[in-house]
Formats: C-alpha cells, structure tokens, sequence
C-alpha cells in the first residue's frame, strides 16, 4: 500500500511548483506590463475624505509630453456602477439598498484615494507629471471615517439616502425567547469588543495590463483569485460589453486573502483605455494606493452579552454589531458581516439566542471580505465572552467549554442560526490542545514570571467555521501523449499549493509522479467557467471535481487497457505511471495508452464537477501562552499549540502552511494591526512607517496537529483550511493577554490590538507609574 500511495492524499510532498518560484521563474503581472511595452496609467485620487470637485481646464493636462488620453467620469458615462455580490435579508426594507460606486468619482469623492481621473503616458513619470499639472477644484466637506463616530445621530452623512449612516440592518433568532432567558439567568457577561479594522497587505500590489488581441478583443492580465468571476463582473455590469470581447488570464499571484477576488474600477478603466487607444496600457498600484484604495478587513463594535444559568449553561447570547462598510458597498462587503453573524453560537448549545447587524457608511475605503470574512470576527465574539462568563462565574475556562460543547453524538446539529454542523468532537480537541501546551504547569510558570516581574497569561480558543461552499466547480483532465495529465479549473491559486494539490488527488487515482500533473488555471479561453478560489473552498469543492474527473479517466484508461492488453479491466491497476495486469508483467504506461491507436479524445478526457449541499465546518482549539513586561506593556508569545479537525488532510506540509501563515495574520490583528484615520478621514497608517505587520520574531515555532473527523457532507471528506489560523489565533491570543493582566492587575478587558502603548495604558489604569 505504501508504493501504491507514495504519489497521493495524506502524503508529505513538498510543493512541486516551488522550483519555479524560488528559482525567479514566477511570473506576475508586473512581469507581463514589462515585456508588453504597454502605456503607462496613473489613477488620480482624492486627497480628501469627503469633496466636491470639478476640472476647470483638462486641456493643459492632455496635451502634456507623452500623455495619450486622460479619463473622467464625463468619458466613461456610459459604464455600469461597479457591482454588489452581496446577497442578504435586511429588516425594515424590501432589499438591500446599494449606492451607486462609479468607476471615477463623479462630482463627489468620498473617501481618500477615491479615484477621480486617469491618465495614460508613454511613461509612469510623465503620467504623474500630468497628475501634478492638473488643475482639479475642490470643495472640501464635512466627513467621518471611524466607525464608532459615524454611527453617531449627527455624524456626517456619506449618502443622503441614509439617514444614522444606517447601510442596512438584519436581525437573527428570537429576541422574546433572548429575553426570558436573560430574566431567569443566574450569570450575566457582558462585553464591548472592537474589531479593528486591518490592510490586506500581500506581498504583490494590485495590478492590470490590457492588451489589444488581433480580434479586437481586450486581453486583461491581473492578478485575481478567480478569473471568470471577474471577467463577468467587468464585462457585464461595468463595461456592458458582451463576454467574448473581453478576455481575463491571472498569471502567478501573490497573495490574495480575500481581496483580489473583487473587481476594482482600475480594471475596467484600463480595458477601456487600450480599446480607445489600440494600444497596451498598464497600471500597477504601488503600495500607497494599496493602503489608500483597496477593500480593507474587519472594523466591527459589537455589544455582547451571554446568560448563564446556575450550573454555568449557556442559556441566552445576545449580539449587537455595528459593523464598517466605508463609503461604498464593495463586491461580497455586506454579506461578511452578515454571514459571519450566522456563526455566533460557535461550538456551543445556546439555549436562546438574538443577534442584531447593522452595517454603517463612513468617509473610509469600503471594507470586504479578508481571510475568513466574518467567521474570525464571530469566533472573537464567542470565545472572548465566554472567557469573561468563566472570570463572572469562577468556573475554569475549560471546565465551562466542556459544559457547553456540542456532542459528538448530538451531529448532525442545527444551531440557532439555522448552521448544520455534521461532524466535530470539540472537547477531543481542547483537551489535546491544553497537554500539548502544558496547562496543567502553567501555574508554576505564572509564579517564576511574576517573581522576575513580569505577568504570564495563558489563553485559548475553540472555533468552528463555515467554509467549502458556493456554486459548482468543473474540472477537466486531459491525458497527453507524452503520459502527462492536464488539469484545467477555474480556481486559482495565489500561494496555496494548487499545482501540487490536485497533482495528489490525480496521482492517487493514476498513481503517476506529481511533475506529470500539470494545472492550468487563470485563464478565460481554458474552460468556460470557473467559481475561483474564496471561503476555502478549492479543495472541498475544486478537489472534489478534480478527484471524480481523476476517477472517471481512471475508468476510460482500463477499458482502454482491456482491450490493449486483452485483459478484464477488473483485473487492472495503476502502478508508477503504468496501466499493469495485477500479478503479471503485463503494462503499458500512460504515454503508450495515450499513442495506442485505438485511443480515442473520449478515452483520454474526463471531467466532473461538485457543489456542495452544505457547507463544511472546520473547528480545532488555538492555545496560547504569553508574558508582559509591565515597564513596557510589550507582550511576546512564548508558547502556540493548534489542533484542528479539518476532516481529512490531503498534504500536511501545505496544510501546515496554511495554518501557520493564518495565526500569523491573526497575532498582527491581536497584537500589532490598526487602521487609523483623523477625525477629518485622513488615513494615519498609511505605509509601513505607521502601520506594523508581525515579524519572525513575534512568534516562537508553532506546535500544530490534527484530531481530524471526516465530513460527512463532502466526498473527499475534507472540511477546508486555508482560513482557519485566522479565525482561533485573535481570540486566543487577547484571552491570553487579558489572562496575564487579569492575575498581575486586575485588568480584564483590553481590545485589539495590545500594543505595548495599551497594555501599558491598562496597567497604569489601575496601577499608575511611580
């Protein structure tokens, strides 16, 4: 069996698309603009949070050395608004309300970085030389960006139409049943907690390059998380042109986490810049505008309260969330706070639950789904009031989860929120989780920490999420002459291990080499529809269709075989890249089946496609251990243990990965992460000088492990991963930091991010510096 399986799922195989990246092969969209000598375009955009503005005179600016064509809204009056994915069931109203998002600001700009002009030069230089000579009017007005202001009665408003800043408001469960247990309960926690808003920050700006096809048809190469997704978003609700004449290729990518899933006005625009000019333009935002314009994560205050009854059950969670959506509703940007509000109850029974979210306008950049996309947020509501519900009633942390987990025998179990949850063992995983971490010592170390000065906290969380959903995903192989298989799907990878991933599924039905797998993703003209990659659903649901298309070839090449080698396909077997007779010498490898003449395109492609009728639940327990200086208020993790339940693992080596680079995204919104505007909606944190982003040394080797239970809902048993280090690592790390400052003094509540300026502020709260 080990032979058998030496190229497929569960294996340890390093990432065969690495060679290539690491060697400088990788190519990206900066590459392609290079080599296309494409016009260069510089998006103008406002320095204003909140203006009216007007052009006097363009002309000066268009005829400029080098400059081919300068855009406003007056010349692009015939796109689309830039379109909303998002739907959601509000209360109060027939339907969710949208404003308008023009692709250039029309009169009016509404957040800083709000683009109001493009221009196309010979070179990037000239482009902003004419930026710099244009002459743009403006009328500045009154504005509000932060979240907690701009929902107050007389803040600003960014649109007329809604009064309060009110986007929308949806309400879940039954508020009389939230009530009654509220009157009855012997505990009652309760919490204020701030989600700080936080930049997607991937290693690779955003950028687009349109080329000019000899059709006519506009070629855009961009970096993206699903090409199809895009190309119809563009061309049917932006450009309003018919889908054959625009053409979508994503090339490598460099992170993505979210963000590069949407369309952004920057990619119509320089589509419609080459059709008008015949000619390549190029726009590659450098990081300024990174911070500036592009969607942005997270940003919620809610008010939460949970009802204990005597014995320390959980009766009654009660949620109220107001939640940033900046200036405009962006691609999926209602539904995250939305969905995610669907996850509350966590891994609990709740006896009775209510929930309000209200989503609310601001002079900021629109906020939209970054790595997890609601479900980190719900899981730092549960976990940190469950905590203080433990500080309320004296009872362990531990001992409370345990008499309120949902059992194992109870699954399949309807939450209150309507979630099917199918599989999980969730006091399996917790009580694995604190061994490993040493909770039964921790005691001991708390003592050294303090008689050396210092407070010790140890924290932990366990989380479920929701993932592996969405519409259908196609796959189709091809078996090549050359004994090669070709994968093309429409999900996309932007650092994920996708080549290596479905090679494993492929070669655990062909048993060929991984380096015989290729995988072609990202571009239109491959196949005629794709889902691409967000919610972590590639593997659930991509993996699956590639896996049955792997399956159905595995058929047609033993029938193929049978007659070949005049033997019953029952008696074949894929062996080392081979079709063998069992028990004989008898085979032909692949590249001789492909070339056999009886081999027909029928024999040699497959393909499937899955959807998923329920979504699949990740869930697992993040541990952590830290030490504060109280000096200083600087706080350093010393201990991190994870063990999830993901299902079944298909290569623990990217699975590490995934997990490993999600805590890390988690400990710099717990520890480090912020997005700061001025009181007048200018952005503080606007480059890597103001805005921190975690480092090496901000964490030590993380323990990870798996206590995994196969989903019941997915054919391949897997419930998805790449989110779920975001989602445990906040609250883990805040009920650490609230741990060690609750024993060293007093302080029991601190938000995100604990800086060493407010974790020294809360000491020196209740013990002022000497």
């Amino acid at each position: 069996m080990e032979v058998r399986m030496k190229f497929g799922v569960g294996q340890p195989h390093t990432r065969v698309e690495d060679a290539a990246l690491l060697s400088g092969a990788g190519r990206y969209v900066g590459d392609a603009a290079a080599r296309a000598q494409a016009y260069a375009a510089f998006v103008v955009r406002s320095p204003h949070a909140h203006a009216r503005f007007s052009f006097p005179d363009l002309g000066a600016a268009r005829v400029l050395p080098g400059v081919k064509l300068v855009l406003t809204a007056e010349d692009i009056a015939e796109f689309g608004s830039m379109p909303v994915a998002a739907t959601i069931t509000v209360t109060g109203e027939d339907r969710l309300w949208i404003p308008p998002h023009p692709a250039l600001a029309d009169g009016i700009a509404r957040h800083v970085g709000d683009p109001v002009a493009v221009i196309v030069a010979e070179t990037l230089d000239m482009a902003r030389d004419a930026a710099e000579a244009m002459e743009i009017d403006w009328e500045s007005l009154p504005a509000v960006a932060e979240l907690a202001a701009a929902a107050e009665d007389e803040a600003p408003l960014v649109w007329t139409e809604r009064p309060g800043n009110i986007a929308f408001t949806s309400e879940f469960g039954d508020a009389a049943a939230a009530d009654t247990a509220f009157a009855g309960a012997a505990h009652v926690a309760r919490l204020r907690l701030v989600n700080n808003r936080i930049v997607t920050n991937y290693m690779e700006t955003r950028g687009v390059l349109a080329e000019v096809e000899e059709t006519g048809r506009i070629r855009l190469t961009l970096g993206s998380q699903g090409s199809h997704l895009l190309r119809n978003a563009i061309a049917d609700k932006v450009l309003k042109w018919d889908r054959e004449d625009l053409r979508v290729v994503t090339p490598d990518v460099g992170g993505g986490f979210g963000t590069k899933m949407f369309p952004f006005s920057e990619y119509p625009l320089i589509a419609f810049a080459a059709r008008v000019l015949g000619h390549a333009v190029a726009w590659i935002g450098d990081r300024s505008e990174h911070f500036l314009a592009d969607s942005q994560g997270r940003d919620n205050i809610t008010d939460v309260a949970l009802a204990l009854d005597a014995d320390g059950h959980f009766i009654g969670l009660e949620v109220d969330t107001i939640a940033n959506m900046g200036a405009y509703l962006s691609y999926y940007g209602p539904f995250v706070p939305w969905g995610g509000a669907s996850m509350l109850p966590g891994v609990y029974r709740i006896g009775a639950f209510h929930a309000r979210v209200r989503g609310v306008y601001s002079h900021s950049a629109p906020v939209d789904a970054y790595r997890g996309a609601g479900r980190p947020e719900a899981a730092y509501v549960i976990e940190r009031i469950v905590d203080a519900a433990a500080r309320e009633t004296g009872i362990p942390p531990e001992e409370l989860r345990r008499r309120n987990f949902i059992h194992p025998e109870e699954m399949p179990f309807r939450t209150k929120t309507g979630r099917l949850y199918d599989s999980g063992e969730f006091d399996g995983h917790m009580t694995r989780a604190l061994e490993v971490a040493d909770h039964a010592g921790f005691s001991e170390r708390a003592e050294r920490s303090a008689a050396a000065g210092k407070m010790r906290g140890f924290g932990f969380a366990c989380y479920i999420e929701a993932c592996g959903g969405g519409t259908a995903e196609p796959a189709f192989l091809t078996l090549g002459t050359d004994g090669g298989v070709t994968v093309k799907i429409g999900s996309q990878s932007s650092g994920q291990g996708h080549q290596t991933a479905y090679a494993q599924l492929v070669a655990s039905e062909l048993q060929l080499p991984l380096e015989q797998v290729r995988v072609l993703q990202g571009d239109t003209d491959d196949l005629p529809a794709g889902s691409g990659t967000g919610g972590s659903r590639s593997i659930p649901i991509g993996g699956a269709a590639v896996k049955g298309a792997a399956r159905h070839m595995a058929e047609k090449l033993k029938s193929l075989g049978a007659e070949a080698l005049e033997a019953d396909a029952a008696d074949l077997e894929f062996l080392d890249g081979a079709l063998v007779v069992a028990g004989t010498d008898r085979r032909l490898t692949l590249a001789e089946l492909a070339n056999h003449p009886a081999a027909t395109a029928e024999h040699l492609s497959a393909t499937d496609a899955f959807s998923a009728s329920e979504a699949t639940y990740p869930n697992g327990t993040h541990a952590c251990e830290v030490e504060i200086d109280p000096d200083t208020g600087s706080v350093e993790i010393l201990r991190y243990v994870v063990v999830d339940d993901f299902g079944v693992t298909l290569n623990p080596l990217l699975l590490a990965g995934q997990v490993h680079g999600g805590i890390v995204q988690g400990v710099g919104q717990a520890l480090h992460e912020r997005t700061v505007y001025d009181e007048d909606g200018q952005l503080l944190t606007a480059s890597f000088m103001d805005y921190a982003l975690p480092r090496a040394a901000d964490l030590p080797d993380i323990h990870f492990e798996t206590r995994n239970v196969p989903c019941r809902t997915n054919p391949l048993g897997v419930k998805g991963a790449g989110e779920a280090g975001a989602i445990g690592s906040c609250p883990a790390v805040m009920n650490a930091v609230v741990d060690a400052l609750a024993r060293g003094c007093g302080v029991t509540h601190i938000d995100m991010p604990a800086t060493p300026l407010a974790v020294f502020d809360a000491i020196t709260s209740v013990q002022p510096a000497t």
